[in-house]
């Protein structure tokens, strides 16, 4: 079931949002970033991220286009809990290539990669389930096959939101065009 862009609020609003038939076309602001001390010893608190309630037992799908060429543009699915409790998961620039990554935040983040340059410039799908006691990350070039990505703990009795996400910490202009916005099943195993 797609969920309308309207639907979701934002974490911290993008310099602009405009829907161009069903897209969802989003610029970030410069500097725009979500992490919280590990290694860098900062905390960043300014993604744009366009959230509704997550419920035990569903399932999230974002669809975008990853059209990224500074470092650390990113886009993909956010989920939050606290501004201490969070994930986000998808593409992001990095070391000059597209990488599919996951950062974990549990009062600090921590963050994994694997290059993907064959998705640079295409569309991607990020899948985050949420069934049990588990987060369950998978992602694809659309209309390929989805990967796991990873498991991540999230107590079944917590309220959590979730929804499309972009940042771009070092440059201005960057517009993420976002394709879907799904609410489905989750997936029904790990294999």
């Amino acid at each position: 079931m797609d969920i309308p862009w309207q639907q979701g609020a934002w974490t911290h609003p993008p310099v602009s949002a405009v829907e161009r038939g069903t897209d969802l076309l989003v610029t970030a602001k410069e500097g725009s970033d979500a992490w919280r001390t590990t290694s860098y010893g900062f905390i960043h608190d300014s993604e744009h991220a366009l959230l509704a309630p997550f419920p035990e037992g569903s399932a999230v799908e974002v669809e975008f286009t990853a059209g990224f060429s500074d470092q650390f543009d990113q886009a993909g699915v956010f989920v939050r809990v606290s501004a201490e409790h969070w994930l986000k998961a998808g593409v992001e620039f990095a070391d000059g290539t597209c990488q599919l990554g996951a950062v974990v935040t549990d009062g600090k983040s921590d963050w994994s990669l694997a290059p993907v340059p064959a998705w640079s410039g295409s569309r991607v799908l990020i899948r985050v389930s949420r069934s049990g006691d588990a987060l369950t990350i998978r992602a694809g070039a659309a209309g390929g096959p989805l990967q796991l990505v990873r498991v991540v703990p999230l107590d079944p009795d917590v309220e959590a939101s979730a929804g499309p996400f972009t940042c771009a910490p070092t440059r201005a202009g960057l517009t993420v065009p976002f394709h879907a916005w799904r609410a489905v099943e989750p997936d029904g195993a790990l294999h």
